[in-house]
C-alpha cells in the first residue's frame, strides 16, 4: 500500500498517513509558468496498491485536474491498482438535469476519473447516493454519521436532543443520525429556494420547543440555509441549535454569516481543508475524519468489509 497526496488537503493526507503508519509517496506536484500541472513520482510504483488522496474542493478545477494527472502518471508507471480517495467529491450537486440544456457534471467527472485510470473510488457523504451509479468501477461511499454521533453523545448526551433536517431531501440522512442517537426525535425545516445559494425558511415540521436541536447536512456552502434554519428553530422554542456538516465549503461570506447567526456551534469535518477564517472562528469546530478514511483504506487493501464500519 502506498499513499500519494495532491495539494488540496495536505494536513488530512498526512493525518491519514500517520494513522496507517506510512509515509506519503515522494512526488512533485507543481505548476509550470502558465499554470499547467506537472507531476513527477520519485519512487518505483510498479505492482503497488496506490491511494491518491485529493479533495476536489476550491479551486475545484485545479484540484480535479491535479488528481487526474496523478492517476495517469501512476497508470503509466504500472501501478497494480489505483484508488481515487476523494474526501469531498466536487460537482456532486450537479447530479441531474434541473432544466433543459443543462449538464450532469457529476457524471462527467465520474467518467474523467475512470478514463484517467482509477480502478476504485473512495469518498465521504456523497451529496446524492445515486452518484455511486455514475461510476463503472467499485465505489465506496463512507458516512461521517458515526464520527458525528460519537461527538454529539460525548458533548451533549445529557441534553434533550432532536435531530433536524434543513430540508425535505435530507430526511434520510437525519433519520440515520437520529437512530444512532438512541432514536432521537426528528424535525424538518420546510424551505423554499428561489435561486441557487439563496433559501427562505417557511415552516418547521415538528415540535422543537425545549429541545437541543442538531441540524445535519452534507454540505454548507453559503451557510444561508443553516443560519435561516437556526433562526426559525429558535423562534419556535428550541433551547439551542448546533449544526453538524460533513463538507464545510463555506464560500464567500459564509463564516461571517455563521458568526452572526443563532447557531451555538457549527461542526465541520476536515474533508475540505478549512480556511483560516473558519479556524479562527469561535463558532466553528473541526472534526477529524482521518481515522475513518485510514481504516477504510486499510480494509480495502486487506480485501475486508468496509460497510461493517457502519454497523
Amino acid at each position: 500500500m502506498k499513499l500519494l497526496a495532491g495539494n488540496s488537503n495536505l494536513p488530512l493526507a498526512k493525518a491519514i498517513a500517520d494513522y496507517l503508519g506510512l509515509p506519503l509517496v515522494d512526488a512533485s506536484v507543481r505548476r509550470f509558468a502558465d499554470d499547467e500541472i506537472f507531476v513527477e513520482i520519485h519512487e518505483n510504483m510498479r505492482g503497488q496498491d496506490l491511494f491518491v488522496l485529493q479533495s476536489t474542493s476550491f479551486p475545484a478545477n485545479d484540484n480535479l485536474m491535479e488528481m487526474l494527472i496523478m492517476i495517469d502518471a501512476l497508470r503509466r508507471a504500472s501501478a497494480k491498482r489505483i484508488t481515487a480517495v476523494l474526501p469531498y467529491f466536487g460537482y456532486a450537486r450537479q447530479d441531474r438535469k434541473p432544466g433543459p440544456r443543462t449538464p450532469i457534471s457529476a457524471k462527467l467527472v465520474a467518467n474523467l476519473i475512470t478514463q484517467a485510470g482509477a480502478d476504485r473510488v473512495l469518498t465521504v457523504d456523497l451529496h446524492a447516493g445515486q452518484i455511486q451509479g455514475f461510476f463503472d468501477i467499485p465505489t465506496d461511499n463512507l458516512y461521517a454519521a458515526p464520527v458525528m454521533s460519537a461527538d454529539i453523545l460525548s458533548r451533549h448526551g445529557d441534553k434533550k436532543i432532536m435531530v433536524v433536517s434543513p430540508d425535505v431531501g435530507g430526511v434520510v440522512r437525519a433519520r440515520a443520525l437520529a437512530k444512532r442517537l438512541d432514536n432521537a426525535p426528528l424535525a424538518i425545516v420546510d424551505k423554499r429556494r428561489e435561486k441557487a445559494g439563496v433559501s427562505e425558511v417557511m415552516n418547521i415540521i415538528g415540535d422543537v420547543d425545549g429541545y437541543f436541536c442538531i441540524l445535519i447536512d452534507d454540505i454548507a456552502d453559503s451557510a444561508g440555509t443553516l443560519c435561516n434554519a437556526a433562526a426559525a428553530l429558535k423562534a419556535h422554542g428550541a433551547s439551542d441549535v448546533c449544526a453538524y456538516i460533513t463538507h464545510g465549503v463555506l464560500s464567500g461570506e459564509a463564516v461571517n454569516r455563521v458568526n452572526a447567526s443563532d447557531l451555538r456551534k457549527l461542526i465541520i469535518t476536515d474533508s475540505i481543508q478549512p480556511s483560516q477564517a473558519a479556524i479562527d472562528s469561535d463558532k466553528i469546530r473541526i472534526l477529524p475524519i482521518a481515522p475513518l478514511l485510514g481504516e477504510a483504506i486499510n480494509r480495502i487493501t486487506d480485501e475486508s468489509s468496509v460497510s461493517s464500519l457502519f454497523d
